[in-house]
């Protein structure tokens, strides 16, 4: 059995460098006054997470024209070494409604679910934190 392992804090600039390294990560947000948390592919683009989703999801009707804020989550863990990395972004989600970002968007980010994503929202966060696992 591995060892425990030392935690260490990442500087923002390698939490956005992690972030661009992975492909999926988890956005959580309020739906009926309780914490709710959706799988989601992402990008990133500058300074903002963006997703993809659908008109009558949860995190869609969320957003809307005040935006809403969340937290996105994504990793890479190795459940048998017992390292691996974790970042955390909180801040305000927004729709992205200009028609020429979001077209861009919506080339560079295709969706993992069989149905149209026909809204793009961007995260942009005012909290960055981040660990790594080694030992």
């Amino acid at each position: 059995m591995p060892q425990p392992r030392q935690s260490l804090e990442l500087i923002p600039e390698e939490c956005w460098a992690l972030l661009r390294s992975v492909p999926i990560g988890r956005v959580v947000f309020t739906m009926n006054a309780l914490p709710a948390i959706r799988p989601v592919n992402h990008i990133t683009d500058g300074h903002l997470i963006i997703i993809r989703s659908h008109l009558s999801s949860a995190i869609a009707g969320h957003v809307g024209q005040d935006g809403a804020v969340v937290c996105y989550e994504a990793d890479d863990l190795n459940p048998v070494r017992h390292t691996g990395w974790s970042v955390i972004a909180t801040g305000l989600a927004r729709l992205v409604r200009e028609p020429a970002a979001v077209a861009r968007y919506e080339r560079m980010l295709e969706p993992w679910e069989d149905r149209p994503m026909n809204r793009v929202i961007a995260i942009r966060p005012e909290i960055l934190t981040g660990i790594r696992l080694v030992g």
